[in-house]
């Protein structure tokens, strides 16, 4: 699967990558593996299961799914370079009854799986913050498995 080529045909387009908000970097590679450090949507802040609802936040996961392939891509210079994502981790700004958070993390998984087809299956967790940065509603970070 040409990846490029799926993205326009799927109409998606990547976003630029934030600056880190500290000391630290986008990513680390060690051996062939790609450890991408934790991102949030821009402009997404508040409680999910409170003033956030689980759409806008499966959202939001959706929009740092973007955010991280835009990384990815960044790091190794073609997203073809993927042999699969072996990891995610998401955290969901919740309000302390909120119990749903894989239904939010999927929108990132969704999103793997629909560009990067079966490389995009992961193994996940998916867990509950009591608060994030600046009040995100969701942080995710991911291990990926890339060509030597």
């Amino acid at each position: 699967m040409n990846t490029e080529k799926n993205l326009q045909a799927l109409g998606i387009e990547l976003p630029g990558i934030p600056e880190p908000a500290g000391n630290y970097v986008q990513a680390v590679r060690t051996g062939n593996l790609l450890f991408l450090s934790g991102k949030g949507p821009r402009n997404s802040k508040g409680k999910v299961g409170g003033a956030v609802s689980v759409e806008q936040a499966y959202s939001d996961a959706r929009e740092v799914g973007l955010i991280l392939l835009a990384v990815m891509r960044h790091e190794l210079g073609s997203l073809d370079s993927v042999v699969r994502v072996v990891k995610v981790l998401g955290m969901v700004n919740g309000e302390p009854e909120f119990g749903e958070q894989p239904k939010v993390i999927n929108g990132c998984s969704d999103l793997f799986v629909e560009v990067l087809g079966e490389r995009g299956r992961h193994a996940r967790s998916a867990v509950g913050m009591g608060s994030l940065p600046n009040q995100i509603t969701v942080e995710i970070e991911c291990i990926v498995e890339v060509a030597s």
